[in-house]
């Protein structure tokens, strides 16, 4: 099989409640499934919630005591993967989703892990369940105060089948050349890009990405409005309306040739469908194989440490 049916769910984390969030999960997840998709993708942070805004408390040599406890009820609301040596209830109740729509799905989650948090990602097989999980290497300015570092062992193809193979990077892991060449060096065909960037400069790095990869580049992006946010949340003055839009979302599909093929989706949440065929990474490759006949390995080594 080259042919696949994909989804971007672009939908908001729902006050940073878990069973809250996990109604949504389920209302997007089997509107994908009607529309004949096998595989859906969701936003960064989609479970546990993305704290734009917020600072918690936090300058250089100092911190308060109203920041550590927002940080408290921000790791509240992050899921854990493991209840000692068993698969956690969160976690269980994402796995039956999966398998009552029968779709592949893939999720960014906050991962709670002890003391420490991690922006990750999370690959949901419809019959075995979670069969791989990553954690963001780099986060992103003010984010490396409340997330921990992910480990690059993790940054491996995932098989959606025997045939197609798939990865995600994390926002604005992106934007990093060598960590996008170690994925491409595995020869996936599915570039999967969970985020919470919003801006318009996202859509043309991700047709970029597919060109230079020669990949399929689902985009997943929260459309988010104050109202989404857990009650008290703190933000601007200027986005005290419940119906201000926090993030405006911009998910996308697009072809192993830079077209765009659904969205991209800016002003309200939805399900963006498209149809696949793999053999198109292999006839971009023909003239442009980036760590094939392109890669000039004479002249330049790439080695991953781990």
């Amino acid at each position: 099989m080259t042919k696949l049916t994909v989804a971007v769910c672009q939908c908001a984390c729902q006050q940073f409640d878990f069973d809250k969030t996990l109604a949504h999960l389920q209302k997007y997840s089997k509107e994908a499934a009607s529309k004949g998709a096998q595989l859906a993708l969701f936003p960064e942070a989609f479970i546990g919630g993305y704290p734009r805004y917020s600072d918690f408390g936090a300058t250089i040599g100092n911190r308060t005591d109203g920041g550590r406890e927002q940080f408290l009820t921000y790791h509240q609301a992050a899921m854990p993967l493991k209840d000692g040596n068993e698969k956690s209830t969160e976690l269980q109740k994402i796995e039956q989703i999966a398998r009552t729509n029968n779709l592949f799905l893939i999720i960014g989650i906050i991962e709670q892990d002890g003391g420490t948090l991690y922006c990750a990602v999370i690959y949901i097989h419809p019959e075995h369940g979670l069969i791989h999980s990553r954690r963001k290497l780099m986060p992103t300015g003010t984010e490396r105060l409340i997330w921990g570092f992910g480990d690059v062992k993790d940054v491996k193809a995932v098989p959606f089948d025997k045939n197609i193979l798939m990865g995600a990077a994390i926002c604005w892991e992106n934007y990093m050349p060598l960590l996008r060449y170690h994925m491409f060096s595995q020869n996936i065909q599915v570039y999967l890009a969970p985020t919470a960037d919003g801006r318009d400069t996202w859509v043309p790095s991700m047709r970029h990405i597919a060109i230079e990869g020669r990949t399929y580049v689902l985009s997943a992006n929260q459309f988010v409005k104050t109202k989404d946010m857990p009650e008290g949340y703190a933000l601007p003055e200027e986005l005290s309306n419940p119906d201000s839009i926090l993030t405006n979302g911009g998910s996308v599909i697009i072809d192993p040739f830079g077209k765009i093929l659904a969205g991209p989706l800016f002003g309200e949440e939805g399900v963006l469908i498209a149809e696949i065929d793999t053999d198109e990474c292999i006839k971009g490759k023909m003239d442009f194989d980036v760590c094939g006949h392109y890669a000039r390995k004479d002249a330049f080594n790439f080695e991953i440490k781990q």
